[in-house]
């Protein structure tokens, strides 16, 4: 399952709540991103 945020509200949305249009449908912002994972970094030896 996808999740995406909006910039301007910061509210997680699904793939399912937005269906074919890319808007928030708590603020009617149009930009969402996809928050990155955190990734854990090794040193080398």
């Amino acid at each position: 399952m996808t999740v995406y945020k909006c910039f301007s509200c910061n509210k997680e949305i699904s793939q399912e709540q937005m269906g074919k249009r890319v808007r928030c449908p708590y603020c009617g912002g149009k930009i969402l991103f996809k928050p990155r994972t955190k990734s854990n970094k090794i040193k080398a030896r």
